[in-house]
Order: structure tokens, then sequence, then C-alpha cells
């Protein structure tokens, strides 16, 4: 059996299964015939990818946004899980399927959603799909996959199991598993905050805003359209963004003054939800910042919170967290016998718990 650790976000889907790891946007479009094809360039697996998934076919994150002419990009919740997470799911899970093994999955939701979309999300993946992958020399892969368990929890939580527990899956954190964290969760649409009490989620103080980076993206982009006359798609921005310098139609543009003051504002924004569903929580231990926005807004956030802050390895990837969390619990849980750690009281996979092994 594989267990894999799989994030679905607004702007990119995030797969592990611990011995590799893959990103890539979460962008849908139309597949093209491409008449001509070189061996120069990115030829990297997850920047080319086209699939066929229950016999239709279509081009996934950048190969997405560079070839197709029709492309689909949401920053709304029910169309994420009605339209983009069975593709974008899939599509990560079947670059580990093999033949025979089944696979069980641990993914999240925003907070606010969890109860909402677990079911719909979990049952989309559960079950056997047949997925293609057309490789840029004209071959073509297929395969079988067999998912039999989806186990949904809050995405801040992923980043918490990231902490205590180790490759295999087992808590090896054991004094910051009996004190209190608060998460905050930093996506692209979506902030979450949430808070862990010695191993128990506390829902009073956990919830989701619609604080993510890309509010800033959109800021920017709304002021070089302005300036420009075009109007950049957000999912184009990162690297520009990341720079401070965008070209457009020859046209040298330096966003770094910009994105600083747009990234400040989304800080002060969010440290100011943090302080009021965090209220109650005046005995916190520790605040860990996670999600790839934190590292974008690291240094804005800082000087607003007077509470000790874990330190994260800048030189990782923080979109990475939560999926690798994901994976510690779901081996936690399927792969030895589990600790007992309920993410989400009352809740467990919404397919009753068919295989423990």
């Amino acid at each position: 059996m594989e267990v894999l650790g799989i994030d679905v976000g607004f702007g990119f889907t995030k797969v592990s299964n611990g011995r590799q790891s893959n990103i890539f946007q979460s962008v849908i479009g139309e597949p093209v015939d491409i008449q001509f094809k070189t061996n120069f360039g990115n030829n990297k697996f997850t920047d080319n990818l086209h699939v066929t998934i229950d016999k239709k076919s279509y081009f996934i994150g950048n190969y997405a946004s560079k070839q197709s002419a029709v492309r689909e990009f949401t920053l709304d919740q029910n169309r994420l899980v009605s339209d983009f997470v069975r593709i974008l799911a899939i599509t990560a899970a079947g670059i580990y399927a093999e033949d025979g093994i089944t696979m069980n999955v641990v993914s999240g939701l925003p907070v606010a959603y969890l109860g909402h979309d677990n079911e719909a999300f979990a049952k989309t993946l559960q079950g056997e799909h047949m997925v293609e992958y057309h490789l840029p020399d004209g071959t073509v892969t297929r395969k079988r996959l067999n998912i039999n368990s989806v186990q949904l929890m809050p995405q801040p939580l992923g980043s918490v199991f990231n902490i205590l527990m180790d490759e295999s899956g087992q808590i090896v954190n054991r004094d910051l598993a009996h004190q209190k964290i608060g998460v905050v969760d930093i996506g692209f649409k979506t902030t979450d905050f949430t808070v862990f009490d010695r191993m128990k989620y506390i829902e009073r103080s956990s919830s989701t805003t619609d604080l993510g980076i890309s509010r800033s993206f959109l800021a920017i982009a709304e002021k070089l359209k302005k300036e420009s006359g075009v109007q950049l798609e957000l999912y184009r921005l990162f690297d520009s963004v990341d720079s401070g310098h965008i070209k457009i139609k020859g046209k040298d543009y330096n966003i770094a003054n910009l994105r600083d003051r747009v990234f400040e504002y989304a800080a002060r924004e969010i440290v100011s939800s943090m302080d009021r569903l965090f209220a109650d929580e005046w005995d916190m231990d520790y605040l860990v910042l996670t999600g790839g926005g934190s590292k974008a807004l690291y240094e804005h956030i800082i000087p607003l919170v007077n509470m000790e802050i874990l330190p994260f390895d800048s030189s990782n990837d923080l979109r990475f967290n939560n999926v690798m969390g994901y994976l510690k619990y779901g081996k936690n849980k399927w792969l030895k016998k589990p600790v007992k750690i309920n993410p989400v009281p009352g809740k467990s996979d919404v397919d009753g718990d068919k295989e423990r092994s």
C-alpha cells in the first residue's frame, strides 16, 4: 500500500510519498496539437503535464499556462472542489501509482470548509481511475489508480504534524506535543488560523479568512493594468512578484516598492485577524507561520507579533509543510499501530476506516 499526502491549493497542487515530492500550478487547460517540439528548454516532467483521465484530456499547470488557448483557474472554493480537485489530485496521485498497489490519501481543506466539503472531496477521489501521461517524447504511460481511503483534516494541522512527527509518522517532538501551538497558514486564496493544545484541535479559535496572498497579487495586477493596459492573470505573476520586476509589451516595470507596500498591508490584516481569533488563547507557547505566503510576508509579520514564533528554515519550500504533515499523519494511521490523534473531533475516514494495516 502507498500512502500519499496531497494538497490541492488555489495556487499550487503539492504531492509527496516521502521519497519524492512534486508541485505544479493549479491551472487546467484544453490540450492543443503542438506541431513542433524540441529537446531544448525545460523538460521537467511536472512542467509538461498532459494527462488523460477517464478518457478526457487536459494540459495541467505550467503546460496549460503556456500552451492552452482555453485555461481555467479559480479562487472559488465551490468550483475548486467540484471542478478542479478530481483532475488535479488524480494527476498528482498518478505520478506515484504502480499497478496492483492500493493508495491511501491524506489531504486538507480550509478550516471553514472542512465540514461542508469533506465528503465531496473524498468521494471524488475514491475508487479506480485510468490515467494516461503523454510525455514530451511522444510516448504514453498508462496507469490504473486504486484509491481506497481518503482522510481529510484542517489544512494548518498538516504543518503541526510535520513538526511533531518524523518521516515514519512517529511522534518525536515530545516537548511540543505537550504545549499549546497557534498556527497561521497563509495560502494563495485563504489564510487559516488554528490552535492545537496538547495534541487536541481547538475549534473555537480555528477559522478561515480570504486574506491569502492573492489579494496582494490582485492589487499589483490592477496597478499594472492601469499603467500597461494589460489584464494580467494572477497565476503568471509568481516569478515577477518574487523578483520585483516584470516586462509587459517590451517595457520594464519595477514593482518591488508596490509589492512591499501591499505585503505590509496584508501582514497587518492577518495579524489583526489573528489577534481577534486567538484572544482567548493568551497561554499559547508558540506561533507557527506556514504556507507559501508566510515566506513572502514573514518580515512584515514579525514586528507585529508579541509571541515566540517557531523559526523555519528559509531554504525549505514552505508550500510543502502541510503536505508533508499529511503524509506523516497517514503513515502513523495506516503503516503502523496508530497513535490516537483525531484531527477533527468526531470525524474519521469518510469511508468508515475500511483499511487498517
